[in-house]
């Protein structure tokens, strides 16, 4: 029987969002997300917030956040029509159909409006919890791996963006037929469509970071409204310090050293951060929120982003930029040559990545071998 067809029993919220709440209906396993009734309040509250942020200008020149209220004020109404989440939901399923470890709940139009989204109910841990994938054998550096991939592919190759990955929309679970980990992408009413040149650009930059092209690093952040302010934008971007940028941040992990150095330092540079982001395009106001949250779950997991993850963000940018090359040609000759270039840096990034993986096992091997010579099994 269809679920139209039967009588909906809501159990008491599941979950509460920004502005929805979640819960469970039987008598099948059916997800809803109800839109709060106290939402005038917020759309009262817009006028007051520009005002507040007209009087901290008037305090303090030096800070720009008038971009803050224009966001704000651009993005609530597309997070409040469950519709439009529900196209976005099944538009990143899609897009992304051919990650097998990605589950998008499936959506059930005939009882959905833009007031209530009744969609299938998956349950799992959130993508913080390790001890729930301790318990349930998932493993935290796949899971963080797959991640990335599929905020990668998402930035570089599709430039359609879920913009809120906190933990209690990402979810981790064990596939109930095949026993493999999935990620379970929950709450789509987010997203950013990024225009193909910022895109490019976008994918420029990260090339000219992950490859330490520190000309280019300059070039591509100005081209992306940094002007003269690029080293910040540069360590913003990858969190990490100027020198780090300067040696490469593949080369070596965040140190706790280097990390304390950051957060000591912030303080010093809101004025510019300030000036900063009040100049960036407005796309790039939610990479930056992106970005934070996926390094919030990476540091709850301890799998800061590793040299083996900067590879795979930069197979995604030649991916990107090949198919960009070949679009724009309608010589064959041309087009074979932009594939030929492709499959060419495609093998040297995983014949880099082969060389890093050898070097961890023969470190591997190594570390065995001396606690074999330091601790000899009893006699």
């Amino acid at each position: 029987m269809e679920a139209s067809s039967q009588q909906m029993v809501f159990d008491e919220p599941d979950g509460v969002g920004d502005f929805a709440q979640k819960r469970k209906a039987q008598p099948r396993l059916i997800a809803s997300v109800v839109k709060k009734e106290k939402l005038k309040c917020i759309y009262l509250g817009q006028p007051f917030k520009k005002v507040l942020v007209l009087a901290v200008k008037q305090l303090f020149p030096e800070f720009e956040f008038m971009w803050l209220v224009d966001e704000a004020k651009k993005n609530l109404p597309l997070e409040l029509d469950f519709l439009n989440e529900g196209r976005n939901a099944e538009k990143v399923a899609q897009m992304l159909k051919h990650f097998d470890f990605l589950k998008v709940p499936r959506i059930y139009w005939d009882l959905s409006t833009k007031r209530v989204l009744l969609m299938e109910f998956v349950d799992g841990g959130q993508v913080n919890d390790r001890d729930y994938m301790e318990r349930n054998k998932i493993d935290v550096n796949e899971i963080s791996r797959n991640l990335g991939k599929m905020y990668s592919e998402m930035i570089f190759v599709n430039g359609f963006v879920h913009c809120d990955p906190h933990p209690g929309n990402v979810l981790v679970r064990k596939h109930p037929g095949t026993r493999k980990a999935e990620i379970v992408l929950l709450d789509h009413g987010l997203y950013q469509v990024l225009t193909e040149e910022f895109r490019l650009n976008y994918c420029h930059l990260w090339q000219s970071l992950i490859w330490t092209d520190m000309k280019r690093v300059k070039k591509y952040s100005q081209r992306l409204g940094a002007g003269d302010l690029y080293p910040l934008f540069a360590c913003m971007l990858t969190a990490r310090s100027w020198d780090s940028v300067n040696r490469g941040i593949g080369q070596a992990p965040v140190t706790a050293t280097e990390d304390t150095e950051i957060r000591n330092n912030a303080a010093n540079y809101l004025p510019q951060i300030s000036q900063l982001l009040s100049h960036v395009p407005r796309q790039m106001l939610l990479i930056f929120k992106t970005n934070d949250l996926l390094r919030g779950i990476e540091a709850a997991l301890g799998t800061r982003a590793s040299a083996s993850s900067f590879l795979n963000m930069s197979r995604c940018c030649i991916r990107a930029l090949a198919a960009h090359k070949k679009k724009n040609t309608c010589s064959f000759f041309r087009r074979t040559q932009i594939s030929f270039s492709e499959t060419l840096s495609l093998w040297q990034i995983n014949l880099h990545e082969l060389i890093l993986r050898v070097k961890g096992l023969r470190l591997a091997s190594w570390v065995l071998a001396l606690l074999s010579w330091l601790l000899p099994a009893p006699h």
